[in-house]
Formats: C-alpha cells, structure tokens, sequence
C-alpha cells in the first residue's frame, strides 16, 4: 500500500513538472495564461516618443526665431487708403485713343488784324494826334512827316489778309487829316485850305516815301500769303495722291 502510494504521488509531481514545463516552453507567465509583451513594440513606443519630444523643441526654437525676428523688424502699418480701381477695358482702350493733349503755345507779342475801314481809322486818328502834339510843340512839319513813316508800317502790318490793298490808299488820306492842326491858315476857311495845300506840296516827298513803305510791306505780305496758298494745295494734292 504504501508503495502504491508513493508511486501515485511520484507521478502527479511529475506530471505537474511536466505542466509548467510546458506552461513556461508556451510563453505562460503564471496561473491566468497571459502573454507578455514583446520587447520590439517597446522600443518602437520608445522612439515615437522621443520623435515626438523633438519634433516640438524644434517647433518651439522656429516660434522663438520668428518672434524674435517680427520684433527686430516690425511690418509697415497698411495704409487705410482705397487701392487703385482697375478701369474696365473699353475705358482703357477709349483712353489709348484718346489723343494727346496739344502744348500750350508760345505767347507771342500781339498781332492785331484790322479790317479795311479799321486800318483807315487808326492811320487818321494816330496821325491827327502826332499833328495836334506838334503843334502845341513846335509846328515842325518835318517831325510831323518823320513821325508819318512809322505809322504807314504798322499800317500795312495790322491790316487783314484779304484787306491789303486798302493800306496803301488810307495812309496818303490820313496824313492829310493830320495836317489840319499843323498846316498854318491865313484866316478863315479859305485861308486853312490854302495852308492845308501848301503843306501837302511841300512835304510830297514825305508822303511818297510813307505810301511807298506801305505799299513795299503789303506787297511781302500777299508774296508770303500766295506762296503758303501753293504750298497747302500741293500737300492737299499729295496727300489725296
């Protein structure tokens, strides 16, 4: 009995030898069965984290140097002003063709122009001023014909285009007007007309001389306008050619 016994209590202790060889050849860690973890997933756990510790140093230095470089040098307030609009196409083309606008012109000494019956009137009126002026003065019918000559030039200068010819024949009938107070008079109507008549043949040189000067500067003038009349036709013909 006691044999029996023994060798039965031999083989349970062997046979539990046997179960936790196998338990622990299996990766058993105890009575529950659980399965340890495996060193691998440990490491790579290990390495996220350090990836991840240095991935944050590093976003935090790049936030530092930015900071760092915003306060060293800070951006230019934005202007409040509204921006240039874009103007449409068509306004941009209507602009494009639009011409350019012309310089202002060069201010010129004045040119007046006086009509046939205007040029008359001056001629007369200024020379009946230089006749009473010398008169009050001295009466000289010499600086009165000196004085004549001026006036015929301006005459024929400031006479229209199309009123040329009247120059040459208002300027003989003004410095007659004008020697009415510087011709001397004998005494009534008779007596002025005498002295008016005596001062025309005496100063007939005078009056040539005035009328001729006039008559040169028309003749320029209609030369000049006749050749700018040829030379507009022949650029009109030109450019219909």
């Amino acid at each position: 009995m006691e044999r029996g016994e023994s060798r039965t209590r031999h083989g349970e202790g062997r046979f539990l030898r046997e179960g936790d060889s196998s338990g622990s050849g299996r990766g058993g860690s105890g009575p529950s069965g659980e399965w340890p973890a495996p060193r691998a997933s440990r490491a790579g756990a290990a390495d996220d984290d350090a990836k991840a510790a240095a991935r944050a140093a590093r976003a935090a230095r790049l936030a530092k140097a930015r900071a760092s470089r915003d306060a060293a040098s800070p951006r230019p307030a934005r202007s409040t002003r509204p921006g240039p609009q874009r103007r449409p196409r068509s306004e941009q083309a209507a602009a494009l063709r639009r011409p350019a606008p012309e310089p202002a012109p060069v201010r010129r000494f004045p040119d007046p122009r006086l009509t046939g019956l205007g040029s008359g009137l001056f001629c007369a009126a200024v020379m009946l001023v230089l006749g009473y002026l010398d008169s009050l003065m001295s009466g000289s019918l010499t600086l009165y014909s000196v004085l004549f000559l001026p006036v015929c030039a301006l005459t024929a200068l400031w006479v229209r285009e199309g009123d040329l010819l009247t120059a040459p024949v208002v300027v003989p009938i003004a410095f007659a007007v004008g020697l009415l107070p510087v011709a001397e008079s004998g005494g009534g109507f008779s007596g002025h007309l005498m002295g008016l008549v005596s001062a025309l043949a005496t100063e007939a040189g005078w009056l040539y001389g005035g009328t001729l000067i006039a008559g040169l500067v028309v003749l320029v003038r209609r030369v000049r306008l006749v050749a700018r009349r040829v030379a507009a036709r022949r650029r009109a013909g030109a450019g219909g050619g």
